[in-house]
């Protein structure tokens, strides 16, 4: 009896084995797993994790209290090697522009620009896709009728042309509120419905050209509102006239476009564009330099033949000595140690920051992060967003690294663009640790 229990207990141990592990009994992970290749993303510069010393490396009198400077450490990240330009940005623009119009069409009949089953004939849920293989036709006669709310109205139009509405160019987009849903008292809520935490937000994608104008009294930039934005002479220009708000769309959107397309060749996803914290920006602003105020090193803002090292206002009134008027192309300057272009000048830039005087007497030593999504009904001050790199306007004292303003959300400038970021997958490509202190 004991034996027949013994060979009946042999035969149970195998089939289950069989039936739920092809393994050999042994601990060896999840199988089949996508194939994940360590790439760096296009126009991207890898800045290595390290600890670095914060905030000013001199004494800052009239801003002792909003300067303090500590050592923290920041993980390893990719940042774009220059700020984004307008040519960069304005595909953002066409592709909104784009699946309005396919959505448009499609649901004026047109089903060529909607998928509305998957590769196994069911149901796509929760509704229908826009197809992006179909190529678009404006000039065909169906299109032209189905898209003539995308235009200026006749009334609005300039010497008859027939231009695109970009009042029209709405986004909507969303992303997860992982902070509110990390709360003590959301996590039971959680637990129930985790849709509360993906927000979402609807927001016209197009530049502030007008900043040129409404930034400045009593000074002629008609011509930079005519042209800057569109021309393709200003193709490698930095983008401005785009709000915080704007520039967070445009990363999720960045987002979107490559995990939409990394499974299509057996690729996982990544880590999400964003724009980067305060002290990423810091980090890398200062290519490895042991307490230099600006990014090339310093302490001059000329180098040894005389020349400035960026595009700023270096003396009252004249903005051409540095080599430039306006901004310039997002390259024209030497990077600093770590490969970027225009840490300094050119076009101050958004950080993913929420504006606190005291900020450094607050963050945490690591990843140093501050953000508060404000409403439209919070109060200014709630709404402020920093801002570093100083730009094309401003004095060589907004060009030092550790130097910190802000701006409002809500607010587009004529001077103030962005660069992405994305958080590194794993410890970092090399070993050992990188120090800037």
């Amino acid at each position: 009896m004991n034996k027949l229990m013994f060979y009946l207990a042999i035969v149970l141990g195998v089939g289950f084995s069989s039936c739920a592990n092809k393994g050999n009994g042994q601990l060896i992970g999840s199988q089949d797993r996508m194939f994940w290749n360590d790439f760096d993303p296009y126009g991207m510069l890898y800045i290595p994790m390290g600890a670095f010393t914060m905030g000013p490396s001199d004494q800052d009198v009239p801003y002792t209290q909003t300067a303090l400077n500590k050592t923290v450490s920041v993980q390893a990240f990719y940042i774009d090697e220059t700020e984004v330009t307008n040519n960069e940005y304005r595909q953002f623009v066409d592709w909104v522009r784009d699946s309005i119009a396919r959505r448009t069409l499609g649901e004026a009949g047109n089903d060529a620009f909607l998928i509305t089953q998957n590769e196994f004939g069911e149901d796509i849920t929760p509704g229908p896709q826009l197809n992006w293989v179909e190529k678009l036709k404006w000039e065909k006669p169906e299109a032209r009728e189905a898209l003539v709310e995308m235009f200026l109205p006749e009334n609005e139009r300039f010497y008859r042309r027939k231009e695109i509405d970009t009042r029209k160019l709405m986004f909507e987009y969303y992303w997860i509120d992982l902070r509110e849903a990390a709360r003590r008292d959301s996590r039971e809520q959680g637990l129930v419905d985790r849709s509360v935490f993906i927000k979402k937000d609807v927001i016209n994608v197009y530049p502030d050209t007008l900043s040129w104008i409404h930034d400045f009294s009593y000074a002629f930039n008609e011509p930079m509102t005519n042209e800057y934005f569109w021309h393709p002479a200003y193709d490698e220009y930095p983008v401005v006239g785009v709000s915080w708000k704007q520039a967070r769309s445009f990363c999720i959107w960045r987002t979107q476009l490559l995990n939409n397309w990394l499974p299509n060749v057996g690729l996982t996803f990544v880590q999400d564009f964003r724009l980067p914290t305060e002290s990423e920006w810091e980090y890398a602003a200062r290519g490895g330099q042991k307490l230099a105020p600006y990014p090339w090193g310093g302490p001059y803002i000329r180098n040894n033949r005389g020349c400035f090292l960026a595009n700023f206002k270096p003396l009252r009134g004249n903005y051409v000595d540095d080599g430039g008027f306006h901004t310039l192309k997002a390259t024209e300057y030497n990077p600093n140690g770590y490969g970027l272009y225009c840490m300094a000048g050119n076009v101050a830039e958004w950080t993913n920051n929420a504006y606190d005087e005291s900020f450094n007497s607050f963050s945490h030593d690591l990843n140093p992060d501050y953000q508060y999504e404000a409403g439209e009904n919070d109060l200014p001050a709630l709404k402020r967003k920093v801002i570093r790199g100083g730009s094309w306007k401003d004095v060589s004292y907004y060009n030092q690294v550790s130097t910190r303003t802000y701006e409002y959300q809500d607010t587009a400038k004529c001077y103030i663009g962005f660069r992405s970021v994305m958080s590194y997958l794993g410890r970092g490509k090399t070993a050992g640790t990188n120090s800037a202190n």
